[in-house]
């Protein structure tokens, strides 16, 4: 299937690993040019360096207020064009309620939340009828994750701020979708299984409550990414779709 990606140019933030990075090659692999970015300039560099000419890797932090238009500015320089943007970030700190201090939640809103809403509000003047905005949130979206308290607190809100703009941007032609990932067999996901102690047993106990009883893989996610943020999605909009295998119940 032909997903209509040639030569159109993204910009994937967090993309130096995990979901990111995934969604990167994806996009790549089909034809398409992408500025990717990661908090470490050197890394986002060299993972562009290896993903071929049709990527540009440069240091950024959502939650640097000059970043968005920066990154934009990139992909216009460095490609001659813009059509979208995939933005991903960095899961907040674990734990329980009490013991997530102010100034976590603070730099955790800068980050996710703000430093989302700030790129997603620079990106839409820039786009064209046909571009699109992508969110990767969570499945903390539709159900609390035990143990996940600031990413309960603040992607339901992004998933909120996500679907008002699609309502507002749809008319012109820009698109807003949100990724909802599950179990993901990322890094991150791995630290998170490890923080029970037993990181193989909370992976089997996990992997038993997914109804196709197994993680999925960064390659799942990133082809789900990119068929959204593609021409071929051009009539999916302002909804959050679960990558998840099967876990979040309901319709």
């Amino acid at each position: 299937m032909d997903l209509g990606l040639k030569d159109r140019v993204y910009l994937v933030t967090g993309a130096t690993r995990g979901l990111g990075l995934a969604t990167a090659r994806e996009l790549i692999a089909d034809g398409a040019r992408v500025v990717l970015t990661g908090r470490d300039a050197d890394t986002a560099a060299a993972i562009a360096a290896e993903l071929g000419p049709g990527a540009v890797g440069v240091g950024a932090d959502n939650a640097d207020p000059g970043s968005a238009e920066r990154l934009i500015a990139t992909a216009r320089e460095r490609f001659g064009r813009f059509d979208g943007v995939l933005i991903s970030v960095g899961g907040p700190p674990a734990g329980p309620t009490a013991g997530i201090t102010d100034a976590q939640w603070q730099t955790a809103f800068e980050s996710v939340f703000l430093g989302a809403v700030r790129l997603a509000r620079t990106a839409v003047p820039e786009l064209s009828s046909g571009g699109v905005i992508g969110f990767v949130l969570s499945g903390s979206v539709r159900q609390p994750i035990p143990g996940l308290t600031v990413s309960n607190g603040l992607r339901p809100g992004l998933a909120g701020f996500a679907k008002s703009l699609s309502l507002e941007v749809g008319p012109l032609g820009i698109r807003v979708v949100g990724l909802l990932p599950g179990r993901i067999d990322t890094d991150r996901v791995r630290e998170l299984d490890g923080l029970s102690g037993d990181a193989d047993a909370a992976r089997e106990r996990n992997a038993a409550a997914i109804p196709l009883r197994r993680y999925g893989t960064p390659e799942e996610f990133g082809r789900t990414a990119a068929f959204l943020l593609s021409p071929a999605a051009s009539y999916v909009n302002g909804v959050m779709i679960p990558v998840d295998g099967g876990a979040l119940q309901g319709i």
